[in-house]
């Protein structure tokens, strides 16, 4: 065997592992099997909480405010839709939007807690994306990370008497980069770095991530504010009802 056949088949042999490891460290929905035990039921409790007081609020939402249920679903299936749309990444891993700030500015973060766990169960048991051992970090990062981020800089750019529609699109943005540190920090928890720790790792997984992310998370926040003006046009007394469009700078 020559010298160049080697290094053909030693090149070909990296760039098979790249794609047979990266994805399950490097993929923003963790998957099946990959956090350790204590790690699955650790996220799945702090979960716990936020799901019983996303509960209450969508139970209220639903009494108080029927004619808004409609955009409630479509706030589910945007963030079904978008967070479903796995992009191949450089490194040999994906990444994705995860469509959860439209409802979190819409409804408050709560209610994305159960609207994400829904969204996370589906597509484990339907798309083979992330997974049910998983559940707990995953939904702690896209449903309840990412959410809570996405409020607070909404409010705090109205209260800044920002545009609305720059107030929606770095709510969006931020929120999805935030549930990515999330998940990165997960990881690194889960298997910390032998030089450096869980920092040296968690900047592993943040520098993977963010080759692609970041214009992903800026393309969604963008989406995000067009989808808003639209629901402005066509559902605004669906709107007002919800008490979105008082005090708000357009």
């Amino acid at each position: 065997m020559s010298n160049a056949e080697r290094k053909t088949i030693a090149a070909s042999t990296v760039f098979a592992a790249m794609f047979c490891i990266a994805p399950y460290a490097y993929a923003m929905h963790i998957m099946e099997g990959f956090l350790p035990p204590k790690y699955c039921i650790m996220w799945g409790a702090i979960c716990v909480p936020f799901l019983v007081a996303g509960f209450i609020s969508l139970k209220k939402i639903i009494r108080d405010h029927r004619r808004a249920v409609i955009i409630l679903a479509m706030a589910g299936a945007y963030t079904f839709v978008l967070s479903s749309l796995k992009i191949p990444s450089v490194t040999g891993s994906c990444s994705h939007p995860t469509g959860t700030g439209l409802g979190a500015i819409l409804f408050g973060p709560s209610v994305m807690s159960v609207l994400g766990i829904i969204v996370l169960i589906f597509q484990a048991l339907l798309l083979a994306h992330g997974g049910i051992t998983t559940l707990g970090a995953n939904t702690f990062s896209m449903a309840i990370g990412g959410p809570f981020v996405s409020y607070g800089i909404y409010k705090l750019c109205l209260k800044l008497k920002s545009p609305k529609s720059l107030a929606v699109m770095l709510s969006a943005t931020i929120g999805d980069l935030f549930t990515y540190c999330i998940t990165s920090y997960q990881l690194a928890l889960a298997y910390p770095s032998k030089v450096g720790g869980v920092t040296a790792s968690a900047l592993k997984f943040l520098s993977i991530f963010a080759i692609t992310q970041v214009p992903i998370a800026i393309i969604e926040g963008i989406g995000t504010a067009l989808v808003v003006a639209m629901l402005e046009k066509y559902a605004s007394k669906e709107l007002t009802d919800i008490n979105f469009l008082k005090g708000a700078v357009k």
